[in-house]
């Protein structure tokens, strides 16, 4: 989609395309194609229905009922396969928490700490450039709020407007 947008040509005729493209991908967290887990069977692509496939000729060999039949089954699977698909996702996402889990590194500061804060929250200059500096201070932790918030105060004590989080703050060291 993203290719079809910085090649400027009219998406909308190709939407169709991306579409299907996703819908017959398997995913990474469940293991299914988004085809498979709401219909109950594979997709037949384009070329396999003008051609003979070995879907279409095993169908053909064992009766149009033993096919229907086939298809019951499948559509009688669907269920368990979207169980499958529900606890292979819950897998991949307590996964990708955990791997996330492991990479953070926990902060906080004392009273009376010098900090820096983040310079393009307070300041959101359209004239400001990318020269501009990411991090101004220091200032002190005046107080600390739950869930990770401070209070700040200038380094003559003067209390700063808003509270600020742990991640728009590091430690100071003069």
């Amino acid at each position: 989609m993203r290719r079809m947008l910085q090649a400027n040509t009219s998406w909308t005729e190709q939407l169709h395309s991306v579409l299907w493209a996703y819908r017959t991908s398997v995913q990474s967290s469940t293991q299914e194609t988004p085809f498979r887990l709401t219909y109950g069977c594979k997709e037949m692509i384009p070329i396999e229905i003008g051609q003979p496939s070995w879907r279409k000729v095993r169908a053909k060999q064992e009766g149009q009922e033993s096919n229907d039949d086939a298809l019951k089954t499948d559509l009688d699977l669907i269920d368990e396969i979207q169980v499958t698909a529900q606890c292979r996702e819950l897998a991949a996402k307590q996964l990708l928490a955990a791997k996330y889990n492991r990479q953070v590194r926990p902060r906080s500061f004392n009273r009376e700490n010098l900090v820096l804060r983040r310079a393009d929250i307070s300041n959101k200059n359209a004239k400001d450039g990318k020269l501009e500096a990411n991090w101004e201070g220091p200032y002190r932790i005046k107080e600390r709020l739950d869930g990770g918030a401070y209070i700040l105060a200038t380094q003559a004590r003067k209390p700063v407007k808003r509270t600020w989080n742990t991640d728009k703050l590091k430690i100071y060291h003069s």
